[in-house]
């Protein structure tokens, strides 16, 4: 077997077992998603609400802008997992369709590293940096 740090040559293909592997992270954070936006997107417990034992005087009543800017910051969170979950949903799809692990610009094969961190990657890292560096 070749030792690959001694020619600097990785393997780029997805064995079955790697399929494997990505298939089972990308159900996992398909539920962990789901979870996430069905908790965030839930009406959240009422905080601004005077309570009845408290004095009004108390230095840490929260600011009448509290509850708003938590209610935004749910919000913004929950936009954030739904994109999330689209993404992972379509890497599934492609998973199941065969058509997984190439780029969607190039259509080149994808660095199996990259795919191991981020499996529900849509682009390659060059076409990645190109994309990014036209917005």
């Amino acid at each position: 077997m070749v030792n690959t740090q001694i020619t600097g040559r990785r393997d780029r293909r997805l064995t079955p077992e790697d399929l494997a592997v990505l298939r089972d992270g990308l159900h996992e954070q398909r539920l962990f998603r789901e979870e996430q936006v069905r908790q965030l997107t839930a009406a959240p417990p009422r905080t601004d609400a005077p309570d009845p034992r408290a004095s009004a005087a108390l230095p840490d009543a929260p600011e009448p802008n509290a509850s708003a800017a938590r209610t935004e910051v749910r919000t913004e969170l929950a936009a954030s997992a739904r994109m999330v979950l689209a993404d992972v949903e379509a890497a599934l799809r492609r998973l199941a369709e065969g058509r997984y692990g190439h780029c969607h610009l190039c259509r080149r094969p994808m660095d199996r590293a990259h795919l191991m961190i981020v499996p529900q990657a849509r682009y390659c890292a060059r076409c990645r940096q190109v994309r990014e560096a036209g917005r």
